[in-house]
């Protein structure tokens, strides 16, 4: 079931939120029942066969964390550690089964040159972002930050509806706590507003801008994979296209995620904060999809060992981290490129953080001009890496940076000519020329895209707007904005509305969230 469709937006979400309420003011252990039953039908309505599998997971994994908490602490390697690595490997086994099946032996039948086909694995949704939850459930719990019990309250916590799909992945320490408060269970007006109105804002995101960006990207891609050579401004079109597609997609899933969680009185944690607002790239990956973030940095960077064994094996970590990191968002090869061209990034980062200090340069402030340098550089680098996260293939992905660095020439449509004849001198002297194009729409969706991109680099984004409200865990005012505020009125109502009918309007074109995918 999508967030933008019809019978979540007018049926399922509206009738499980009265039924919650009405529920709780006999029983709030029913009530929690009754919401990890509705998550269950949630998942179960893309694929009813995978819910067993859900179901087996959540409870193999109940059963061995209440091992795990009551085994013995010592000596070092006790059965409680054994326990842990038990659990750990199952989830990775699950994981790598579902997840990765087709790309190993897709890989080894193209080694071998074998003709011989395979049966392909179908992907339950989700399946890494419950699987992360869990594992991350597993590891607080043998480090005594974590416990439960009771076992519907531990299937709440994995199912829960607004994370279960495509995250923010989630700590029991933040989720629970709030499921034991009494408030939780009582309808507030208040907070079906603040929800409604995030609700709203990200469904536009995804509804009108992200969905109406597709298409061009969709375009390009796919003229890469069947081999077209790509001019200049169709493979930057292409390039851009997708770049924003995929923010306002995710950006609009997160908004739409903490807003539904909002209506049910719990605050999700912030996993969308402007990426493309980030000055280099280590504060790129502070603001972009920041929960999976936090988990490569607390279940697998410090424990290979972080930057505690010197500078070198800090960039080896980080490396494998982000090769790692990249398997996760998907099975093939272009998606282990891309976590190592962003390990090299994040690389090449440290080490100029590393020169600068060197130089007694660190702690100076920044100045428009470094931050605007900083942006585009950082900006430009995501691009780029984009490329190799969107291409099908890898001669896809060449075809794409061919024309993206102008080695097929830059061409305007041949109709323009006549136009533009007026500046025909300036067009040869920067190169350009006009002829056939690949995608006529090119220069157009650039010049579209173009108000866009200034509003992602220069706008506040929903968190900041909501920031009255503490929209999100762990959300800091500092960066929020302090001219467009949200707040309860006649005038942000009407605001909300027509982004509300907007969205609605444009349903009938559905299309899944890019992060259902991984």
């Amino acid at each position: 079931m999508l967030f933008n469709s019809y019978v979540f937006i007018f049926v399922f979400l509206p009738v499980v939120a009265v039924c919650f309420f009405l529920i709780a003011r006999i029983s709030r252990n029913t009530a929690a029942m009754f919401l990890a039953i509705v998550s269950f039908f949630f998942y179960g309505w893309w694929s009813p066969q995978y819910v067993l599998l859900l179901f087996a997971s959540i409870l193999v994994n109940f059963l061995l964390a209440g091992a795990i908490a009551n085994a013995p602490v010592k000596p070092k390697w006790s059965r409680r550690r054994w326990i842990l690595f038990i659990a750990i490997s199952l989830n990775l086994a699950l994981l790598a089964y579902y997840k990765y099946s087709n790309f190993f032996f897709s890989t080894v039948s193209y080694l071998s040159g074998s003709t011989n086909d395979f049966i392909a694995v179908v992907m339950p949704l989700g399946i890494s972002f419950f699987t992360f939850t869990q594992i991350a459930f597993l590891v607080d719990t043998y480090q005594g930050k974590s416990s439960e019990p009771n076992f519907i309250h531990y299937c709440l916590f994995v199912t829960y509806f607004p994370h279960l799909i495509a995250g923010p992945i989630l700590h029991h320490s933040q989720m629970m706590p709030q499921f034991q408060h009494a408030e939780t269970y009582k309808f507030s007006s208040a907070n079906v507003s603040i929800g409604l109105a995030i609700f709203v804002i990200g469904l536009f995101k995804k509804v009108v801008i992200a969905d109406s960006l597709a298409p061009h990207s969709n375009t390009i891609f796919s003229l890469a994979a069947s081999g077209q050579a790509l001019t200049f401004f169709d493979a930057w079109s292409g390039a851009l296209a997708y770049t924003l597609q995929l923010y306002f997609d995710f950006s609009g899933y997160s908004d739409m995620a903490i807003g539904i969680s909002r209506m049910f009185n719990v605050t999700l944690p912030l996993n969308f904060n402007s990426p493309y607002k980030a000055t280099s790239i280590i504060e790129f990956w502070r603001h972009w999809h920041m929960t999976l973030s936090s988990f490569l940095r607390d279940y697998l960077y410090i424990p290979l060992g972080g930057g505690r064994k010197g500078t070198i094996y800090r960039y080896m970590n980080l490396m494998i981290t982000m090769l790692l990191g990249g398997l996760w968002h998907g099975a093939g090869w272009t998606f282990v490129l891309w976590g190592g061209v962003h390990g090299l990034y994040l690389v090449v980062n440290h080490a100029w953080r590393t020169c600068v200090a060197y130089c007694g340069l660190e702690g100076r402030p920044s100045t428009v001009t470094t931050r605007i340098a900083g942006r585009t550089i950082t900006f430009l680098a995501v691009v780029f890496a984009w490329i190799l996260f969107r291409s099908e293939s890898l001669d896809a992905a060449v075809i794409m940076f061919r024309g993206m660095l102008g080695f097929t020439g830059v061409v305007l449509q041949a109709e323009w000519q006549s136009k533009l004849f007026l500046f025909s001198d300036v067009f040869n002297y920067l190169g350009i020329n006009f002829g056939s194009v690949m995608s006529p729409e090119s220069v157009r969706a650039l010049v579209w895209m173009l108000p866009i991109l200034v509003f992602c680099w220069l706008a506040p984004n929903t968190q900041e707007i909501m920031a009255g409200f503490r929209p999100a865990l762990d959300f800091s005012e500092a960066r929020a904005s302090s001219f467009i505020r949200w707040k309860p009125s006649l005038s942000w109502a009407f605001g909300i509305a027509i982004l509300a009918v907007l969205s609605v309007l444009l349903i009938t074109r559905k299309s899944e969230f890019l992060y259902f995918q991984f």
